[in-house]
């Protein structure tokens, strides 16, 4: 066998593979034997038909066994002689199987590139000194007060307005019929104004007093996210059971209880430390970004498409869980895979040199995972997750693919550590 490599970039080569033609011949002649042995062909004996019948009869069928399978063959064989690692799947075109000749064929394949010695001695970077403002506190305050507001009856006798909470019941119709997807819900709790159903449906509530009955025609447009209503006109039946109003508790000691706090002032603090520590990540996110900038600039790199395929199929599976978490889908959205795949592609290129960059420090520095900090990391997964470590480390014994996911991100981020640990980084406040 001969194997000959092509470059065509840095990170893509072609293998040329020729299979000699005596073992062409063998493969051929092994094939047709076997065949013979099984084939039921009229006139002839089983195991007696002749090859020129044979040839006649399945030479195509017989042509494509032999040649995937030469092709199988040859090409673990060729990786092995040339010592590929490729990535992902090889592009083979087949060719067409001659009696009495050579066989040739080409296998496209990717290859990480070749990354020099990484200097990551002496960067210069800045951290700046966030602080936390006591308006965010305050925002995070209402909005805990937001989550224990209670709904009560509307003490005085006038219409629904902008802004109340309306408990309705409601059943819609589509050409007088009940309509499967506006069935009949009791005890229902609207704010108006919201748009929950829609904006011409609230607008049409203002004005109601309780006990009042309404029917209430809408037409859903053709980008309703529910696309069993977009472009209906639905009649709603309705009647207003009550008008409510939303009572926040007071923010004072006995409002922190509720979060197991002895006083507001311990709530505050709780919540001012965890901002604090938003805000530090933020900071080490903007460092790390300005280290992998300054790598970049110093030397870039060819990417293998399988790699970013990968990263941007992740991408991909994060924005469609995200999508699912609120109740949405792409399609809703008016979205296609190749829209988002088009939109995402360069955050995906740049993700795959992030992790080629740390694999290379990885590597070069000799850095490996010590038992103690695998399970640090677990038991840090563990109290975001509110599971055990036992619960996490069983998890992994038997995911292993996961095990070494999860290994493998511990070991970059102490490569990034490593780097911080050899910077200079002046502390400034920011602007």
């Amino acid at each position: 066998m001969q194997v000959s490599v092509e470059d065509l970039s840095s990170v893509k080569k072609v293998l040329h593979i020729e299979i000699p033609e005596d073992e062409v011949t063998r493969e051929l002649d092994e094939a047709y034997n076997n065949l013979r042995k099984t084939a039921k062909i009229k006139g002839f004996r089983p195991g007696k038909a002749p090859r020129s019948v044979l040839e006649r009869l399945y030479k195509k069928n017989v042509n494509a066994e032999v040649s995937a399978k030469l092709i199988q063959e040859s090409f673990e064989n060729a990786v092995k002689e040339t010592e590929l690692k490729f990535l992902g799947n090889p592009q083979v075109v087949p060719t067409e199987l001659e009696e009495k000749a050579s066989y040739k064929y080409d296998a496209t394949v990717e290859v990480h590139p070749e990354i020099r010695d990484i200097d990551f001695k002496g960067l210069k970077l800045q951290k700046k000194l966030y602080q936390v403002p006591d308006r965010e506190v305050d925002i995070q305050i209402k909005m805990l007060q937001k989550n224990l507001a209670q709904l009560e009856p509307l003490e005085e006798d006038r219409p629904v307005a902008e802004g109340d909470f309306a408990l309705i019941d409601f059943e819609g119709f589509k050409d007088g019929e009940p309509f499967s997807e506006t069935g009949k819900t009791e005890n229902h709790t609207l704010k108006i104004g919201s748009g929950q159903i829609l904006k011409d449906f609230d607008e049409n509530l203002v004005g109601m007093i309780p006990g009042e009955r309404k029917d209430i025609t809408v037409n859903f447009p053709e980008s309703y996210p529910n696309d069993k209503l977009a472009d209906l006109e639905i009649t709603f039946q309705v009647m207003l059971k009550e008008i409510r109003k939303e009572v926040l508790p007071e923010i004072d000691d006995d409002f922190a209880k509720h979060f197991a706090k002895k006083s507001l002032d311990e709530l505050k603090d709780e919540i001012r430390e965890n901002l604090k520590g938003g805000y530090e990540k933020r900071a080490e996110q903007e460092m790390y970004e300005k280290v992998f900038l300054t790598f970049l600039e110093r030397e870039d790199f060819e990417v293998p498409d399988a790699m970013v395929e990968y990263e941007l199929n992740n991408i991909l599976a994060d924005a469609e869980r995200s999508f699912a978490y609120r109740n949405t889908s792409m399609e809703q959205l008016g979205l296609t895979k190749e829209q988002l795949s088009e939109k995402y592609r360069d955050a995906a290129v740049k993700q795959v040199k992030r992790h080629l960059l740390l694999n290379k420090l990885i590597e070069q520095e000799k850095l490996i995972l010590s038992e103690e900090e695998a399970e640090a990391g677990m038991a840090d997964i563990a109290k975001a997750s509110d599971k055990t470590p036992a619960e996490i480390r069983n998890h992994y014994k038997q995911n292993k693919e996961e095990l070494d996911f999860f290994k493998h991100t511990l070991l970059e981020q102490k490569a990034i550590a490593l780097i911080i640990e050899n910077s200079e980084i002046e502390e400034i406040e920011p602007e």
